[in-house]
């Protein structure tokens, strides 16, 4: 596995526009506002041919009581925990305050290698006299930087990477699943991650919206290897106030884009919303293999029947989406979990299916032989042959005389034959139609 650094500060020094410095994408959202990272955020970091893991931490408060403020710093202690390398992030312009100080001795204590960044020294030259206080901290010499101009983030790295031994950066492999868990706030995200990983890994509570920022959970179990994003809540457009809540969409879209299966987490005891189809048409639009799971099912009071029924319900509201597997859980219990497993690895194995063009082409003429292609004023449709032309979803491409006589109602009967056929379980299917004569 790759190295990780962990960035940690008090709130509002600059460590997510470091972060976003560092990997070179903004991924952590970044605002004037104290608090808004909250859980830990994962990067890549390469400097000089070598590579790192960044996380960025939400900032520490360590004498605080807020509940939210409290998971924090332990969602902080954490990313130290498995950090290989400290960033302390400071505030040049505000000076060294007690919290520093506090933060400092936290990581003293930790006995992992501590740079020391002094932020904000956004003057080029000689630093601020301000920025000679932090050597009180006795973490060694500091760094001045400037997150948002980029100044002074190579002697940074030079400072993070010397601290690093070589033999600790092995290359990842390329078998890994990216999991999005989406769906609407409360719906049980996080406490389906926090299961899987058995570890803390994102805040849990009943406050609607408490994650903010898309976070990547890498782990390995019976069923291969995984990297599962927990998203922000999508909640109705209408509802959505602050910034920081249309940062969080974004994220969560940007989530979905990367993924390779969605899973669409539906909470049992609010029953199906509108809501929760919007949610799953994101994902089916971007193409993506997906997976139904319906949340909190122990917390429903069941009888023989209430599967079914819900199960009816399901297959009304997600018409447009018939191909998924749903599957019953309870993120609290575990129950069901190795059937999610399944379903993912199916729904992945699908939608990276390739196909020969002698079997599809096989495929349509039975196709064509049971159910005649439509006609219009005496003109009939020819398809004179298919082939694929990728995958992610798997796209084909029909090659006929007139593509205004492909009516969608044949196009989806071809679609069911070629899904039949082939088993393509959990992933859209695109379809493709041209002319001959079409480039």
């Amino acid at each position: 596995m790759k190295p990780v650094i962990a960035i940690v500060g008090r709130p509002n020094v600059g460590k997510s526009t470091l972060f976003n410095k560092l990997v070179g994408k903004k991924i952590s959202i970044v605002d004037d506002t104290p608090g808004v990272t909250r859980d830990r955020i994962y990067g890549d970091v390469e400097w000089c041919s070598r590579t790192a893991m960044v996380v960025d931490t939400g900032g520490i408060e360590p004498k605080s009581d807020d509940v939210i403020l409290s998971q924090m710093r332990r969602q902080a202690q954490l990313a130290i925990d498995t950090a290989n390398v400290i960033i302390l992030v400071t505030d040049c312009k505000a000076g060294m305050v007690a919290t520093d100080m506090d933060v400092a001795q936290m990581l003293q204590k930790s006995g992992k290698p501590v740079v020391v960044c002094v932020n904000k020294c956004d003057k080029i030259g000689e630093p601020d006299m301000a920025f000679y206080e932090f050597y009180n901290l006795g973490l060694g010499d500091p760094v001045q930087v400037s997150a948002t101009h980029g100044h002074g983030t190579g002697d940074l790295l030079d400072r993070v990477f010397e601290c690093i031994d070589a033999e600790e950066e092995t290359p990842d492999d390329d078998d890994v699943i990216k999991v999005a868990v989406i769906g609407k706030p409360n719906a049980g995200k996080s406490s389906l991650v926090n299961k899987i990983t058995n570890e803390e890994r994102c805040i849990v509570s009943d406050i609607a919206g408490t994650t903010r920022d898309s976070i990547d959970t890498l782990f390995e179990n019976d069923y291969g290897r995984f990297s599962f994003t927990d998203t922000a809540g999508l909640r109705r457009q209408s509802k959505i106030y602050d910034n920081i809540e249309k940062y969080s969409i974004i994220r969560a879209k940007m989530a979905i884009e990367r993924s390779d299966v969605c899973v669409i987490m539906i909470d049992a005891t609010m029953g199906i919303t509108e809501q929760d189809t919007k949610v799953a048409g994101l994902a089916h639009e971007a193409g993506k293999a997906c997976v139904l799971a319906v949340n909190k099912w122990d917390a429903i009071e069941k009888d023989d029947k209430t599967m079914n029924e819900f199960k009816k319900k399901l297959d009304a509201d997600f018409a447009f989406m018939s191909y998924a597997p749903q599957v019953f859980i309870s993120a609290k219990t575990g129950q069901r979990l190795d059937r999610l497993f399944e379903y993912i690895i199916k729904s992945n194995n699908s939608s990276l299916t390739r196909i020969k063009t002698g079997m599809l082409n096989e495929l349509l003429a039975q196709a064509t032989t049971r159910v005649q292609p439509p006609s219009d004023k005496g003109k009939r449709l020819k398809i004179f042959y298919m082939t694929q032309a990728s995958v992610k979803p798997p796209t084909f491409v029909f090659f006929c005389n007139d593509a205004t006589l492909f009516h969608f109602s044949y196009q989806r009967y071809l679609e069911n034959r070629i899904r039949e056929a082939f088993g393509l379980e959990g992933t859209p299917i695109r379809i493709i139609i041209r002319e001959r004569g079409d480039k």
